[in-house]
């Protein structure tokens, strides 16, 4: 296919900018409890009340005096103890010195920590072995983290590395925006439902299981409507009821040309929807708009193409939506490629590859195999895309291409 067969379709980028110039973040929160707030998305700053740490304390097992009192030859006698959790009170006696642990409060006076393995024990105190310098190995209070400071922006989704980091700060509840309600649907009479036994010229939907499995790691409460029949009647009445539930409908299947004109018909008569010819491949065809309440999104009916147009243009249209703004489309990177791929120029291809290490330390990558938009079984053996731009052809081994690793909702460990 050449570049004058193709002048008619919109870039990925042209796209996603027609998606995020129309959309914005669904701004409805809710306060939970620390415990439940897994994989859900801040809806303001999380600001510390306290100081972390929230007092002057030791990075050192060692000792610790005023600086101003070490000679560098006289001992110091030991004037008491300062533990983590069993501080030493009162102010530090003149001449002398405190022993003190990892962790403990410094005590008052006390403006210096000299390690234990720069000091020698003598019969008349302690005597500082090493240099010693004003200050040294003393953790500052808010020196990590100062009261009122912003700990994580708004827009953050929480995990395991921020989850433990709000827990310190004594924060046991959290605003965050509410899930994003999803509704999802296939569209045709020979589609089954995963589970049942196949009527003959059926085949299973798996777009629908795929879409389901993906809006589950975006953790999006899903309203799964199941197979609708071929019937401009039951499809009117499927789009109204999702309308009413969901904040985003996602269908899959007919959205191609010549494909259903009923479905074109049906969603002019609820919304605004733009029919897209998009330069990427897989996944020419592709529907966005609003219908009177809910966004919605037209997948192609293939599942390569489904399972492609969802994770390059509905995952950064959830983000938004949900209020995600921290999200980050995989970062691409130049590999040799060690397979031959063909390739037309006209569309932006993704096709599925196997990155790797050789046998030097070097980066490679590898094409799984055919790229046909029904071989599903390419997923399972791929890492990453192997993404070649719009106006290239034919790749030879050896020639350097952009990889794309596959984030969470692809991968397979």
């Amino acid at each position: 296919m050449d570049m004058c067969h193709t002048a008619g379709l919109i870039s990925l980028e042209q796209a996603l900018e027609k998606l995020f110039s129309q959309t914005q973040t669904i701004t409805c929160s809710e306060t939970i409890p620390l415990t439940d707030a897994t994989q859900r998305i801040t809806a303001t700053d999380i600001i510390s009340p306290i100081n972390v740490p929230p007092f002057d304390n030791s990075a050192m097992d060692g000792y610790g005096l005023r600086f101003s009192e070490w000679d560098g030859k006289t001992p110091m006698p030991i004037a008491g103890k300062s533990f983590a959790g069993q501080p030493m009170q009162g102010e530090l006696p003149q001449g002398s010195c405190v022993r003190i642990m990892t962790g403990a409060p410094i005590p008052h006076g006390v403006d210096t920590v000299i390690m234990q393995e720069e000091a020698e024990e003598t019969a008349q105190g302690i005597l500082f072995t090493g240099t010693v310098k004003k200050g040294s190995n003393i953790r500052r209070a808010g020196e990590d983290i100062a009261k009122g400071s912003s700990v994580i922006p708004a827009g953050t989704l929480l995990s395991t590395a921020q989850l433990p980091l709000i827990a310190s700060l004594g924060v046991s509840t959290v605003n965050v925006y509410r899930r994003l309600k999803v509704a999802i649907f296939s569209t045709g009479d020979e589609l089954q439902a995963v589970g049942l036994p196949l009527a003959e010229g059926q085949i299973y939907d798996t777009n629908r299981f795929t879409v389901r499995l993906m809006l589950e790691k975006l953790n999006c409460e899903i309203i799964d409507l199941g197979v609708i029949p071929d019937s401009p009647e039951k499809l009117k009445q499927t789009f109204i009821e999702a309308d009413k539930q969901a904040d985003l409908v996602i269908s899959s299947g007919g959205v191609s040309v010549g494909e259903a004109d009923y479905t074109k018909q049906i969603l002019d008569e609820l919304g605004q929807i733009g029919f897209w010819k998009l330069a990427i491949k897989p996944g020419k065809p592709f529907a966005f708009g609003k219908l009177s309440s809910a966004w919605f999104c037209g997948l192609p009916g293939n599942p390569v193409s489904a399972a492609l147009t969802f994770y390059q243009l509905v995952q950064p249209l959830i983000a938004r939506l949900a209020g995600h703004s921290q999200w980050k489309a995989p970062a691409r990177f130049k590999v040799p490629v060690t397979t031959p791929l063909k390739k037309s120029p006209g569309r932006l291809d993704f096709q599925r590859g196997v990155l790797s290490v050789d046998n030097h330390g070097q980066l490679q990558v590898a094409t799984t195999g055919h790229q046909g938009s029904h071989v599903f079984s390419s997923f399972s053996q791929a890492n990453c895309f192997i993404v070649l731009e719009r106006e290239r052809g034919r790749v030879a081994a050896g020639e350097t291409v952009d990889v794309e690793m596959f984030n969470y909702l692809l991968k397979s460990e």
